[in-house]
């Protein structure tokens, strides 16, 4: 990996042919953990709300949240491009506040770019008036966390011949809107693979099958540390049988006077 990169890097990537692999930061040792593995985005996921702070859905995280975990991800991650999600309710009031919004983000957190999550035409304009003040933005579109209330839970989206023309549009639409790139969560892999062979934009698939320009996915579920994982997650470790036997181990030693030994005391 070049010694750091930028939203037309990935542009370039899939102009090259080139996969290109994001997964989840919410700290400063996970961002270093990313660069050492050479992903190429580190994505500070809203999904902090879930994975980090235990809540059911992402509405409660807030911008000064985002704000935290981006600062952080931005102090161990000297590498892969920093993408950071713009919260429930901070792109949907006024685009003046979206716009100051995603300032924060930049500013304050250190993010490279932001990521909305854009469900109907009428969103595009937000979108426009970043790229407009030298934001960058990337799209997610198909199943889209924050609207979980108003699509009926965690489903797959684009099924009917409808729903696939909307979602193809709102992807032209983004681009043309100027988009760096689109996540695609949860469609059918054949609607994916229309969307991406139509954009010049690389599309990052997540549960979006194997024709997308590259692939995204939760961290923790990566390394086997979620107790229960989405079907389209493989988790690549079983960190979590690791950890348990660490844990025990310290309890006992500690139980047994063990621990803390000459080795470990001064």
């Amino acid at each position: 990996m070049k010694t750091k990169l930028y939203p037309n890097d990935l542009i370039e990537k899939k102009q090259k042919g080139e996969k290109i692999t994001v997964l989840t930061a919410y700290d400063a040792l996970m961002g270093q953990w990313l660069d050492a593995a050479d992903i190429d985005v580190a994505l500070v996921g809203d999904s902090l709300g879930n994975v980090v702070a235990g809540h059911a859905t992402t509405l409660p995280v807030t911008l000064d949240q985002m704000v935290y975990h981006t600062q952080a991800v931005a102090r161990g991650c000297q590498k892969a491009l920093i993408v950071s999600d713009m919260p429930y309710l901070t792109y949907h009031i006024s685009l003046e506040e979206t716009k100051y919004n995603a300032g924060r983000l930049m500013q304050e957190g250190g993010a490279q770019a932001v990521k909305l999550e854009i469900t109907h035409l009428d969103q595009i304009a937000s979108v426009s008036a970043l790229v407009n003040m030298g934001i960058p933005v990337m799209g997610h579109v198909g199943f889209t966390p924050q609207s979980v209330h108003q699509l009926g839970g965690y489903k797959v989206q684009g099924k009917s011949e409808e729903d696939q023309k909307r979602h193809l549009e709102l992807c032209i639409k983004l681009e043309q809107a100027g988009c760096f790139g689109i996540v695609l969560e949860m469609v059918p892999s054949q609607l994916a693979q229309h969307i991406t062979q139509a954009l010049r934009i690389p599309t990052i698939g997540i549960g979006a099958g194997i024709y997308c320009d590259g692939q995204v996915l939760v961290t923790h579920d990566v390394l086997g540390l979620s107790p229960k994982a989405p079907k389209f997650v493989k988790p690549f470790a079983q960190l979590q049988s690791t950890i348990h036997t660490a844990l025990t181990a310290f309890k006992n030693d500690v139980v047994n006077g063990q621990f803390p030994d000459k080795e470990h005391s001064f």
